[in-house]
């Protein structure tokens, strides 16, 4: 592996302090001279026509503005269908935006919400995926609510469940559950009377898909949309547009300013969470733990819209591990609960719980190590995966041994005697690739300053600085990262999908090489010295082994100005190759179990992922144990629950679950290998999502190894477990 001065250093954040001590400014800080407060007024109801708005005691009101109905904006929207517009003649999820009141501030535009009249008729809702699916259920979707995907298949899976000597069959069940970052969804967007188009301020993991969206619905080119991405309180796959279009469209209609920023009960009624999903899954395996079959029947409930989910997650299921014989099948299953989006590792904590358990069904029932069968059965290098491609380099034989060593694995027997269980999951994240820009100037004050157009969700600024530095030969303090807007032409995909270091990144070293190349040739110049005999070294350049010859950086950057040398900026780009850069992470949870209330509680839990190049190693364990702790939450916490007629009955943190500092493990640990992915700079792989997906399944393996039973539903609450515990 190569030796970096920088790359592998601990580092902090650049933003780190600013963070802590509330001085980072965040988009419900911005407010702009006459700006109009936004309120959402959302249907009581999950499914209803609307009969009636009164508008006239809201408008009354002190300070209230103007208020906008579906049929305020319908001859403005060119007969875009999209929910998270204003409801138009009807509603189709609880929580779904109905008016939007505007006002002077946020007290009178929550006065003008409370004060408006609208008459519903409701009408049956369907809540459950068993009911969405009857016969008779009534229609989310005109289209239908039910449609099943091409399946994910390889071999023959009749002749792979006759070669089996056991086949394992269970049905698996993970509730909704939703992002919960610390900042709620907000935006702030100002008109152009000129141009017809708007300037977006908006905590967004994805700015140039706010652009497209808004420039879509406004009817205006794109270079007609500024967007500018403001520091993010947290993503986790949930900060894409939503309300942007909306309220662009409500600032043009107004003329000014207009400001939304959600309440924490109209985030988690009417954001993006994760689908709630079903999986039946059967196994098939030889007696030395040989996996040779595997079928399963995926259903998603994506809510009121159509996702793309179903067939993500069908895919995960079919290629997680080498099984030649595999027929997997995902339906798409509308129901009248908000639309689903992405949540850190989409559907993938569901998908290893379903495998992973049982997988280490298959390997109890033979005697055989658990891990060992993991290890067998895992793809490699070169396997051909269900849509063609082939499996690239993983760290996963690393991964596998760290496990294998580590004291909580080599010690679970003389921990079970001793009433602790331990369990093991491990998981592919298969990271992909997306274009991605950067620029590199050489300020006169010798600071490298490097515009990139992602969002910074998790300290990519400060590894950006830290690639940059590493390539160009200077100390990352002295380089100045700047997040641009849309306007910039760094043109960038969103900042998902453990991407974001691996595409960008790529761009940010071509562009510091650029520019070092620009700062060598004029200084070869100057020196009149070949351009291989020039180097750079404390911030100066120089010819190389004579030290005492030498111009600070700053001189070069200056000499450009009212010389015959270019300003010097350099130039990064990449290109979405289709190939993938697999991230490997397993786990290992130690837990205890009272047989008197079913509750679990985990003791210990370690992480080792596979980071390919750490570039800084303290910001992938911060990532590695914010995953952690998330799995934790989907293993025995969290849910977004619903009535019969769809009323959200966990619609604030006090109802819903999270894990807090005394729930979760009293110990984490990250165990960070390093095997370079063969196809990216660096060898740098992705490292958010992977933390989440194998933790759930690592708990309920430990609750099998202790006690016997294996859980099938999440999260795993005492009454679950102690229900389980009953039956057996």
């Amino acid at each position: 592996m190569a030796t970096f001065k920088h790359i592998g250093q601990d580092n902090r954040l650049a933003d780190g302090q600013a963070k802590i001590t509330g001085a980072l400014r965040f988009v419900a800080d911005l407010h702009l001279r006459g700006t109009l407060h936004a309120r959402l007024v959302q249907s009581p109801y999950a499914h209803a026509t609307i009969q009636q708005i009164d508008k006239t005691a809201a408008l009354a009101l002190p300070g209230v503005v103007a208020i906008l109905t579906g049929a305020d904006i319908k001859p403005h929207i060119h007969d875009k269908s999209d929910l998270r517009l204003l409801a138009i003649e009807k509603v189709t999820f609880m929580g779904q935006a109905v008016a939007l009141v505007l006002a002077e501030s946020e007290a009178a535009a929550q006065d003008g919400a409370d004060h408006l009249i609208i008459e519903y008729a409701e009408l049956p809702a369907v809540m459950t995926l068993d009911a969405a699916m009857a016969e008779d259920a009534p229609l989310v979707n005109e289209k239908g609510n039910s449609r099943t995907g091409k399946p994910d298949t390889r071999g023959d899976i009749q002749v792979g469940f006759a070669e089996a000597d056991i086949i394992v069959e269970r049905t698996f069940e993970t509730p909704i559950v939703h992002q919960n970052s610390l900042e709620t969804h907000g935006m702030v967007v100002q008109p152009d009377p000129i141009s017809g188009g708007v300037t977006v301020w908006s905590a967004t993991q994805a700015p140039f898909d706010v652009r497209s969206e808004v420039a879509e619905l406004l009817g205006v080119p794109e270079s007609d949309v500024r967007v500018i991405p403001t520091p993010l309180g947290g993503g986790f796959g949930g900060k894409f547009p939503i309300y942007e279009p909306l309220i662009a469209l409500a600032a043009r209609m107004v003329g000014a300013p207009v400001r939304l920023i959600l309440s924490r009960s109209e985030e988690l009624q009417a954001t993006n969470p994760a689908p709630a999903i079903r999986v039946h899954a059967k196994m098939g395996a030889k007696k030395d733990g040989t996996l040779v079959a595997l079928s399963a029947e995926a259903y998603i409930d994506t809510g009121a819209s159509r996702s793309w989910l179903p067939s993500f997650t069908g895919w995960q299921l079919a290629n997680q591990y080498r099984i030649p014989h595999v027929h997997v099948t995902a339906t798409n299953v509308l129901t009248h609960k908000p639309p689903s989006g992405s949540y850190r590792a989409p559907c993938s904590p569901t998908v290893i719980f379903a495998l992973d358990t049982l997988l280490d069904e298959i390997a109890t029932h033979f005697d055989l190590d658990p891990l060992a069968v993991r290890q067998k059965n895992f793809m490699r290098e070169g396997d051909v995966l269900t849509d063609g491609e082939r499996y690239s380099l993983s760290g996963a034989d690393a991964v596998f041994a760290a496990l294998a060593q580590h004291p909580v694995w080599q010690q679970r027997e003389a921990s079970k005697a001793h009433g602790r269980g331990v369990g093991m999951a491990v998981a592919t994240w298969m990271v992909g690739t997306q274009p991605g820009m950067a620029n590199c100037g050489l300020n006169r004050d010798g600071k490298l300053q490097l515009n990139v157009g992602v969002a910074d969700v998790s300290g990519v600024s400060t590894a950006f600085a830290m690639m940059a530095a590493e390539t160009f030969g200077i100390s990352p303090d002295d380089v100045r990262v700047v997040i641009t807007d849309t306007a910039s032409g760094a043109l960038s995909g969103m900042a998902a999908g453990s991407m974001t270091t691996l595409n960008t990144g790529a761009a940010v070293i071509q562009a510091a090489a650029d520019a070092k190349q620009q700062v060598l040739e004029i200084a070869a110049r100057e020196f009149e010295a070949a351009i291989e005999d020039i180097e750079i070294v404390n911030g100066s350049v120089q010819v190389r082994g004579v030290p005492d010859k030498a111009i600070a950086l700053g001189e070069i950057a200056s000499k450009t100005l009212g010389s015959p040398y270019a300003p010097i900026l350099g130039r990064g780009r990449t290109v979405s190759s289709g190939e993938n850069a697999p991230v490997v992470c397993g786990q290992l949870a130690e837990i205890e179990l009272d047989a008197e209330t079913g509750a679990v509680r985990v003791l210990q839990l370690v992480i080792v992922q596979d980071a390919g190049v750490a570039i800084n190693p303290a910001s992938v364990r911060g990532q590695m144990a914010g995953g952690g702790v998330q799995g934790l939450g989907w293993a025995l916490y969290e849910q977004l629950l619903y009535d019969d007629g769809g009323q959200l009955l966990t619609g604030s943190w006090m109802d819903y679950a999270m894990p807090h500092s005394t729930q979760t493990a009293p110990h984490i640990e990250t165990i960070i290998v390093e095997v370079p992915a063969a196809n990216s700079t660096l060898g740098v792989r992705g490292v958010g999502e992977p933390p989440v997906i194998p933790t759930a399944a690592a708990v309920a393996n430990a609750v099998a190894h202790l006690a016997g039973v294996r859980l099938t539903e999440l999260p795993m609450t005492p009454v679950r477990v102690y229900q389980a515990l009953q039956a057996q």
